[in-house]
């Protein structure tokens, strides 16, 4: 391999570790990690979540959760909903707040649930995910005929 080769590979493996860091910069000294001796009673694991379908209370499936988002304290602050399209075409990602997102039981497992129709998630304001700002962002709203003036 080349010196290119190597600044190139070295580059992309550290860029996405310069984002990370900034997300949890500290100003001062650093406290050590506590290590758990167990568990925390409530605790749910990501996967109860991510990439679940969300039912609306009569059953109906209303969308897939694509995204946890946690704030700077790591505590869940909301969810990114897919909803409507086929196999993820013409899907749209759509924002929910965490606690909007409930619980039951069902054939001995847990389904997630939310007090809100297809229809409403699918008229709410769509999100898209910005790999260069590494975030979430807004949809541009969509422009009829292309969106260029002529």
């Amino acid at each position: 391999m080349t010196k290119l080769s190597y600044s190139a590979v070295l580059l992309a493996v550290a860029a996405p570790l310069a984002v990370a860091q900034a997300h949890h910069e500290t100003a001062g000294p650093v406290t050590p990690a506590q290590i758990l001796a167990s568990l925390p009673s409530e605790a749910w694991p990501v996967t109860d979540w991510y990439k679940q379908s969300v039912y609306d209370p009569a059953d109906n499936k209303i969308g897939e959760i694509k995204e946890v988002l946690l704030d700077h304290e790591g505590k869940s602050t909301a969810v990114i909903v897919g909803v409507g399209g086929f196999l993820g075409v013409g899907e749209k990602d759509v924002a929910v707040a965490f606690n909007a997102v409930h619980f039951k039981k069902k054939d001995n497992k847990w389904q997630l649930i939310m007090y809100a129709t297809k229809d409403a998630l699918k008229a709410a304001p769509g999100y898209k995910f910005d790999r260069n700002a590494m975030k979430w962002m807004p949809e541009a709203p969509a422009t009829v005929g292309g969106g260029e003036r002529r």
